[in-house]
């Protein structure tokens, strides 16, 4: 009769030591003493530098206030906005902050927080072009970054258009830039970044021309979709920024103008 208790009990020491406990990614961020956060540093007010060359924004304040309650020093890791998911992926960042867009298709590879920041977008374009409003874009040459909500919707409707031209560029810099010189007659950016780059001055002649009728842009906090404690504590950070006011502090800090900070919800849904 014994012997049958032994094997029990063997088995049952077994299966207990069979099953390690495993830490996720979350629990190596706080063990490491630093969270290293994807930001996207050309990309006002969202992400730039200041005259001192230090990474400054609404997503860097973001970055940090994470830090923050994860009782971790924060480390920018500058990642243009195609190297988002890749910077993830491969290891050189614990977490995106920079604006990502909740695509579906993205959402294969990589996971999303819910949202913590919303994005209206708008016609950017000089004063040359004679461009009044969206509809005044078919026939044109247009750019946009690779990859980005506002380039792909852009695209979809440049498809159905006759003439023009229509070119992406890995960076916001680089869409500007060909802007300013003349290589595009216009792009369609956030309204954020678009007034953020018309007062910044460093454009002669960069106008806004009314709203291009897009879905809101809700854009998430990203991290590699299995660790799911981590995206976990991410749905929770971003929750507290909204109800805590530190999200509209921060939205008047960066953005302001008397604008009211957008809300992160869908009505009718839960998300």
């Amino acid at each position: 009769m014994r012997l049958p208790l032994i094997l029990a009990a063997g088995a049952l020491t077994l299966g207990l030591t069979a099953t390690p406990v495993l830490a996720d990614k979350l629990d190596d961020i706080i063990a490491s003493g630093v969270l290293r956060c994807a930001v996207t540093l050309d990309f006002p007010p969202m992400g730039s530098r200041d005259d001192n060359n230090e990474p400054i924004g609404f997503d860097v304040d973001t970055c940090n206030d994470l830090a923050a309650t994860l009782g971790v020093t924060p480390e920018i890791v500058e990642t243009p906005f195609p190297d988002r998911i890749p910077a993830l992926v491969s290891g050189r960042a614990d977490v995106g902050v920079a604006s990502t867009s909740d695509t579906l298709e993205r959402a294969k590879t990589i996971g999303f927080s819910i949202p913590y920041f919303a994005f209206n977008n708008v016609v950017l374009t000089r004063e040359d072009t004679g461009i009044e409003s969206y509809e005044d874009l078919a026939g044109k040459n247009l750019g946009s970054v690779a990859g980005v909500f506002e380039a792909i919707a852009l695209e979809e409707d440049f498809d159905t258009w006759e003439g023009g031209s229509f070119r992406t560029f890995q960076s916001q810099a680089d869409v500007f830039l060909a802007l300013n010189q003349g290589q595009i007659d216009a792009t369609v950016v956030t309204g954020t970044v678009a007034a953020s780059t018309v007062n910044s001055g460093n454009f002669d002649g960069f106008v806004i021309k009314g709203e291009a009728p897009f879905l809101v842009d809700y854009v998430s906090l990203i991290a590699l979709r299995q660790e799911y404690g981590l995206l976990n504590y991410l749905n929770l950070f971003a929750h507290q920024q909204v109800r805590t006011g530190r999200y509209e502090e921060l939205f008047e800090k960066w953005v302001g103008g008397g604008a009211e900070a957008p809300n992160l919800t869908v009505p009718g849904t839960y998300y």
